[in-house]
């Protein structure tokens, strides 16, 4: 299916929830990707590993208390199709990766559920069982639900492994339809 042109190396995405962002706040940010995507020779990303790394404040701390105002969560997911500033339901073709932060603020107390994580897929280092992307951009979106943000900005960071690699034409055209059948 691929080949690897690439090791692995890492994209980030960083994106900012204002302070007092109102309950079902959405903020969604964008990774280029035009530099490694290229139609014409097949070339593709794979990616095969995402972390979402929650901070809060100006010095990008990571207690929990301040980051909402009350009991609620910080959900996160990344997609390779434009969500607009809202989720996608869990079966859509175009999510990458997602993730809850479920946070009780009265006992500054966390729990992190990680839904989708592309190496959970398959075995690790298996470039078959990776997540291929053939658009030329990522989105990053996250949001608070339950409750308002804390007093302070909260920090959303993407850190994405992937690998530069190179599809037969027979690939590309799958994940392309794929990739547009999931647009909608």
């Amino acid at each position: 299916m691929a080949t690897a042109k690439t090791g692995s190396f890492y994209l980030t995405e960083t994106i900012t929830l204002p302070p007092a962002s109102p309950n079902g706040t959405r903020v969604t940010g964008t990774i280029d990707l035009g530099a490694y995507v290229n139609v014409a020779t097949g070339q593709a990303i794979a990616i095969d590993q995402v972390d979402f790394v929650h901070q809060v404040a100006a010095d990008f701390g990571g207690t929990v208390g301040g980051m909402l105002a009350a009991p609620g969560s910080l959900s996160t997911q990344l997609t390779d199709l434009n969500p607009g500033t809202a989720f996608v339901r869990a079966d859509n073709q175009s999510l990458i990766a997602s993730s809850s932060l479920n946070i009780d603020t009265a006992n500054n107390i966390a729990s992190h559920s990680a839904d989708i994580y592309p190496d959970n897929f398959g075995p690790a280092g298996t470039l078959s069982e990776m997540f291929m992307v053939v658009n030329d951009t990522l989105y990053l979106t996250a949001g608070n639900d339950q409750a308002p943000t804390g007093g302070a900005d909260n920090f959303i960071t993407a850190r994405i492994r992937a690998r530069v690699v190179k599809l037969g034409s027979k690939d590309w055209m799958a994940l392309a339809l794929q990739s547009t059948a999931s647009d909608n």
